[in-house]
């Protein structure tokens, strides 16, 4: 099993453009994806791929009810299938709600000395729907904030690919990802991985080996270093669709520097399944 969340501390890093676009590299090598969108935000994973679902519905059912062990049906019900070979869990206007309805039944847990742990829910949830025998990659994206959605998150998968900015500001990311990884890990009490850092959006005056050299030294996995390609990740918000799918239907001739995005992140996409042992 394949299993990691996608996170950076620092917001308009490509986050969910990454997820997006693993997930489709991830199933066009063969493997059967869920993506788990945990971002009550509108401009989240489900709106990149374009899937149509009733987040503003407060009576449909939803990822935060199954949560919060007040479902209105199976889990199976709440996976839609999008357009590029891989199933989401989308986004619902609940999840706004989800840090302070986990406190109140922690609190009222600790009343009845039942044993109630907030961060461990996801986890849960897919456990007792048996995601594993239907799946054997996960990939869940929550907000760039840490709080209930990220320790759910990385509790469940236990593992991290983490975009960074590539500006002084990023760098700083970077020497601090021993402090974001132990601080996540005391959150959850468990160990997580590090599957990939990414910088992304490298301008052609800056020195992405700089970056790659840093982030080597750390001891995290740093296969690619993606250059600025707004033209590309903008199109692919506009269109809601991957990156593949946009080059192969809304471009009318290649571009080099777009093919060789792809080529990145087919490369990205292999080594976190080498490194994860997937």
């Amino acid at each position: 099993m394949l299993s990691y969340t996608t996170y950076s501390e620092a917001g308009g890093v490509g986050k969910t453009t990454l997820a997006g676009f693993l997930a489709d590299e991830h199933a066009r090598d063969g493997r059967d994806v869920l993506t788990i969108d945990m971002d009550p935000q509108y401009g989240s994973l489900t709106h990149l791929v374009g899937v149509d679902a009733p987040r503003d519905d407060s009576d449909a059912d939803n990822l935060t009810r199954h949560m919060i062990d007040r479902e209105l049906g199976d889990f199976d019900d709440l996976i839609l299938e999008t357009e590029f070979g891989f199933d989401i869990v989308p986004s619902h206007n609940m999840l706004e709600s989800l840090g302070d309805l986990l406190s109140k039944i922690e609190e009222m847990s600790a009343d009845l000395d039942e044993e109630f742990d907030p961060y461990d829910q996801l986890r849960r949830v897919l456990v007792d729907a048996g995601i594993a025998q239907d799946y054997d990659t996960i990939i869940v994206d929550p907000p760039a904030t840490a709080g209930p959605h990220l320790y759910n998150a990385v509790n469940a998968t236990r593992s991290l690919v983490i975009p960074i900015e590539p500006t002084g500001k990023g760098m700083q990311s970077v020497i601090g990802l021993e402090e974001l990884v132990e601080g996540i890990e005391e959150r959850i009490d468990s160990e997580i991985g590090v599957l990939a850092a990414v910088p992304n959006g490298v301008g052609r005056t800056s020195d992405q080996e700089t970056y790659l050299e840093e982030i080597h030294a750390r001891g995290y996995p740093a296969p690619i270093a993606i250059r600025n390609r707004e033209s590309l990740f903008q199109g692919c918000w506009k269109e809601q669709c991957t990156a593949h799918y946009y080059v192969e239907n809304h471009r009318s001739r290649k571009r080099d520097h777009e093919m060789e995005t792809l080529d990145q992140l087919d490369e990205l996409a292999a080594s976190i399944e080498e490194v994860a042992g997937a």
